[in-house]
């Protein structure tokens, strides 16, 4: 059986690669650098995540994608045969929204694949519950779903109904 290919974007700090270490471990695969600008962290993706994990019977590869705009090329390239992407936003920084609803209309416009939009940050201040966000996108409120990317339970949970719509 061929390995999947699931791409995970959104924008800088919405926590992709917290989520990718979460699932894959020891098998994590990470182009992280120090920050040449102010991002609100020290290091940011440069490059892509990248790792190799089961879901059920199925082999997946999971891609992430750098979050800042200047590395748009690679969202093009890494989601290319992709079957499914899980937009990562922080509910925390609804500044961060527009950008991620450029992300996703860019990579769906160009790569038409299921998606799902998980929102991390929620134990973080006030942050936008996932109902909110899903009114800001203008988005059915189920592709909308709460995810604290520090959990490989609820990291997996994402990437499992994620599959579950790529596979339908």
């Amino acid at each position: 059986m061929e390995p999947l290919k699931l791409v995970v974007s959104g924008p800088v700090g919405s926590g992709k690669t917290t989520l990718a270490k979460s699932l894959l471990g020891e098998g994590f695969l990470g182009t992280e650098a120090k920050a040449t600008e102010a991002l609100g962290k020290e290091t940011t993706t440069v490059a892509l995540d990248f790792g190799v994990l089961r879901i059920g019977p199925h082999v997946v590869h999971l891609f992430g994608t750098p979050g800042q705009e200047r590395f748009d090329f690679m969202w093009d390239l890494l989601a290319q045969g992709a079957l499914g992407l899980l937009l990562v936003v922080a509910g925390d920084r609804p500044d961060h929204l527009p950008k991620a609803r450029r992300i996703l209309e860019y990579l769906t416009t160009r790569h038409p694949v299921p998606y799902l939009v998980g929102v991390t940050r929620l134990d973080q201040g006030r942050a936008w519950t996932p109902e909110e966000v899903a009114l800001y996108l203008r988005l059915p409120e189920e592709r909308v779903m709460a995810l604290d990317a520090r959990k490989r339970e609820e990291a997996y949970r994402a990437l499992e109904r994620l599959l579950a719509l790529a596979l339908e």
